[in-house]
């Protein structure tokens, strides 16, 4: 019995993924090669939608891609590339592009937001669109489902409108994605603002843990992570919301419960929980940092297993684009055969 395809990408846009990512993707891509026929993209092309560094993007994809790898992620079990490698993404975009409705792209609450950070007249078309490539991206690999966090349920949607739309007025082409509620996910919020979602655009340094972090640079961090008045290790999300999200994480990362963690740190300070918390994410982080590391001194094995991951990509999106090329009317030509 075939396992159902699971398609998720990550964006290059830093020099690490951090703390949030780890927990909330990275750590769960790796779990589903288990259960799942997976295809893990770096989104390089999603990377033009804010400025760039030509230099730094290429580094970083490389960065990105050896995380991936480091953090468990196996080339032979898990399709893994970088998107602009195959160009069928692009070219579906296009196709897609134009069988979306204006209103409907405009209606994407994440261009909203970016577009009010950013302001809407310095925001690009790329940004208007990234949602119609991100559909493209899903809907080449046949996939079942997509993981997703609720702050990408709406470009789902989108991707399953557009798929059903597709099929419709041009016959049976793709398969509609399914979402898939990552199980037990924990919310990891900014160590300095715990209202906040940790997130490189939008926390201080000090507020985000990076997988790459140093190992004194990590219980410093920690450390310095704020807290809530009052004494008392409890979880309380409108009460102690600093010590809460260190209990997620604590939690998380050794797998005990949160109950258990409160019970085991009855009586205790902030200062040794605190210091306790800092050795676990270490522990999980050193080798992580220490393979990455490895990679990255052989780029010709890096770029090796990218050639590797884009040529197994391109067996399933060649296929897919021939057939959407046939059912729009485009004619023949020699790269469609």
């Amino acid at each position: 019995m075939s396992r159902p395809r699971v398609f998720s990408g990550i964006q290059p846009t830093a020099d690490s993924f951090h703390l949030g990512n780890y927990l909330g993707a990275v750590r769960q891509w790796v779990q589903m090669q288990e259960t799942h026929d997976a295809v893990y993209c770096v989104v390089d092309m999603h990377a033009l939608t804010l400025p760039w560094e030509p230099a730094l993007l290429r580094r970083r994809t490389r960065i990105a891609v050896a995380q991936l790898f480091a953090a468990g992620i196996d080339p032979e079990r898990s399709i893994v590339f970088v998107q602009s490698h195959v160009p069928e993404h692009a070219e579906l975009a296009w196709v897609l592009g134009c069988l979306t409705g204006y209103g409907e792209a405009s209606r994407m609450t994440q261009f909203k937001d970016k577009a009010a950070k950013g302001g809407a007249a310095q925001s690009s078309v790329g940004l208007f669109t990234y949602p119609i490539l991100q559909a493209a991206d899903i809907l080449l690999y046949h996939t079942d489902q997509v993981p997703v966090g609720e702050d990408q349920r709406q470009h789902l949607e989108l991707s399953r409108d557009l798929a059903i739309r597709f099929n419709h007025r041009f016959g049976p082409t793709f398969t509609v994605p399914a979402a898939y509620i990552l199980p037990g996910v924990a919310k990891i919020t900014d160590l300095q603002d715990p209202a906040a979602k940790m997130s490189k655009s939008s926390s201080s340094p000090q507020g985000i843990v990076d997988l790459l972090d140093e190992p004194d640079a990590i219980r410093r961090k920690i450390s310095r992570a704020v807290t809530d008045a009052g004494a008392g290790i409890q979880a309380d999300e409108a009460g102690k919301p600093g010590i809460t999200n260190l209990l997620r994480i604590y939690s998380a990362l050794t797998g005990e419960s949160v109950a258990e963690l409160e019970s085991r740190y009855a009586g205790a300070g902030y200062g040794q929980f605190k210091k306790d918390l800092a050795e676990v994410v270490v522990g999980a982080f050193a080798p992580i940092r220490e393979r990455t590391e490895k990679m990255l001194a052989d780029e010709a094995e890096l770029d090796r297993l990218l050639a590797h991951g884009a040529a197994r990509a391109e067996s399933i999106a060649r296929p897919t684009m021939a057939q959407v090329r046939d059912r729009v009317g485009f004619l023949p030509g020699e790269r469609a055969h």
